[in-house]
């Protein structure tokens, strides 16, 4: 199952595109998986920062130095 897709680009541009043997529909598409692709990538890093995020605990190093120094 598919969909379709219109892009409307300047007659310049497809004037130019005619002068080359290739499938733009299938270059769009490439593009298109890619682009998306991506941004489910840069999603999933912004989602595990923010778990990240949420899980640290705030720590007082200068209690932590002493607490060992304390221990020797």
């Amino acid at each position: 199952m598919s969909d379709i897709v219109s892009v409307r680009v300047p007659r310049e541009l497809k004037e130019k595109m005619r002068r080359y043997r290739i499938d733009w529909g299938e270059e769009i598409r490439k593009f298109l998986e890619e682009r998306v692709r991506v941004l489910e990538f840069l999603e999933t890093l912004d989602d595990i920062e923010n778990k990240a995020r949420k899980r640290r605990t705030r720590v007082d190093s200068v209690k932590l130095i002493r607490e060992a120094r304390e221990k020797h």
